[in-house]
């Protein structure tokens, strides 16, 4: 359709976004980059025509992958972010002043270079933070080779096809288990359940495997259409037993304030609906 976007990442279904402008179309090493302006969504950028992050609502996903186990930690330090090169992942993160180091893996330096110059309101100056450490690498190599550890583990990744399929394999989840310090937990983007059910089951078989606690939480995306999104979690701590007043305490300390998560949120976003339990190995 002319003037529109058309996604179809799922073979069944298809959603369609209204280009208001196109601000940047180019073609990387890895993938078609695009940002063009729609008048709900904002600034949007595609990768490879696919959604990956708007202006209008990416504080949802941000704010859901970075502060749940930010919050339910309450003792993180250094903190791992792979993917995210758009930088609304480390504009969260580094919200909380009691973080001291931030490492940020992205394999392509253009989505990077672009999102500063095209999608400056997503990264909110997260790049110029001291405490952000960015290299562009492999972010599959990386967890491979890496000795440091880390008292959470993001995986801000595209769907499992093309750069970003090997950061949804057992063995990268393995090795993001050796690099997390005693109590860390590791959450990941695992797609939007009704539609992704595979992606979410292998995850969480993997996760099963390598945790004593392994489960998903969600969040709804209104520009990752298909219902909820899934986000994976697996720690060998007890952090997701935290009881809600202490997350209260510990939210209302950070003195972040948010759009979407809450503490409430925060707690029920772990209980799933049925069909995404019957997902769960």
């Amino acid at each position: 359709m002319e003037g529109w976007t058309v996604e179809k990442l799922h073979d069944d279904h298809a959603q369609a976004l209204r280009e208001d402008r196109v601000l940047y179309d180019s073609q990387t090493d890895h993938q078609r980059l695009r940002v063009f302006e729609n008048p709900t969504f904002g600034r949007v950028l595609t990768l490879d025509d696919v959604v990956q992050v708007t202006e209008g609502d990416n504080f949802i996903y941000h704010e859901m992958l970075s502060h749940v186990p930010i919050l339910a930690h309450g003792a993180v330090r250094r903190v791992l972010i792979i993917g995210g090169g758009d930088g609304g992942m480390a504009r969260e993160v580094l919200r909380h002043a009691s973080i001291d180091h931030v490492t940020m893996i992205e394999i392509d330096a253009g989505v990077v270079n672009f999102s500063k110059q095209y999608l400056p309101t997503i990264s909110a100056g997260a790049f110029d933070d001291p405490r952000l450490h960015l290299t562009i690498a492999d972010g599959a190599r990386y967890m491979r080779d890496t000795a440091n550890r880390f008292d959470v583990i993001i995986v801000d990744s595209t769907d499992p096809v093309g750069p970003g399929e090997v950061l949804f394999t057992d063995s990268f989840y393995a090795h993001a288990k050796r690099a997390l310090a005693p109590g860390g937990i590791l959450v990941t983007q695992n797609g939007v359940p009704f539609l992704q059910g595979n992606e979410l089951t292998h995850t969480m078989r993997a996760f099963k495997a390598l945790f004593t606690d392994a489960t998903c939480y969600l969040a709804t995306v209104p520009s990752y259409a298909g219902g909820p999104m899934a986000f994976g979690w697996g720690t060998d701590g007890a952090a997701r037993q935290t009881m809600l007043a202490e997350v209260q305490k510990r939210f209302a300390a950070s003195g972040i304030v948010t759009k979407y998560y809450t503490p409430e949120v925060h707690q029920a976003a772990f209980a799933l609906p049925g069909y995404v339990a019957r997902l769960l190995p």
